[in-house]
């Protein structure tokens, strides 16, 4: 993990590279606009599936059928609740928050971290299959997590986040970038 990056231009390279229609951008000032307004913070279904969409990208329709069993309040409850859960240890406060998420249909770990992240980028990174690849070297693809695992791979990215001065979204989809750069 020490060499993953070279440099901070490196980092900014592969931001640009990941994101040339600036999605991750515009999504996250949304949120962070809504919060502005929506106290306490919550999503509605409109804003839930435009993460579900930036996230699975090609694979959005995939669970289409599951996701029309959340109702909008649900979606509303279920995001206010864990957008409001706290705790001292921030490893139990992001495990509470993982599974409250995937209390929605359709949502499980790496979607549950996509909600995070893009509503706040300083604390959390998306997890999927590209990003574990690179961080913990391995061959085989991985494509379910523990929130155990989730915990660790995001002390890493916060270590990369510390060193390099970027928010742990920029050092996720930077990471993202680079295995796709490297593996297609």
């Amino acid at each position: 993990m020490e060499n993953l990056f070279n440099n901070r231009s490196q980092i900014e390279i592969l931001i640009s590279q990941a994101d040339d229609n600036k999605m991750t951008e515009k999504l996250i000032l949304q949120f962070e606009n809504l919060k502005k307004t929506r106290t306490p913070f919550y999503l509605k279904a409109n804003e839930l599936e435009q993460i579900l969409e930036w996230k699975l990208r090609k694979q959005y329709s995939r669970q289409t059928k599951i996701r029309q069993n959340n109702t909008e309040n649900n979606i509303e409850l279920i995001t206010k609740t864990t957008f409001l859960l706290t705790q001292k240890n921030k490893d139990i406060e992001t495990v509470l928050k993982l599974k409250s998420l995937t209390l929605l249909y359709g949502v499980e770990i790496p979607v549950a971290s996509s909600i995070l992240t893009l509503c706040y980028p300083e604390n959390y990174s998306v997890i999927d299959f590209r990003n574990w690849r690179q961080i913990f070297k391995v061959s085989t693809k991985k494509t379910s997590y523990t929130t155990k695992e989730y915990n660790e791979y995001l002390k890493r990215i916060k270590y990369l986040s510390k060193k390099f001065n970027f928010s742990t979204q920029q050092i996720d989809i930077a990471i993202w970038q680079k295995d796709i750069n490297e593996n297609g």
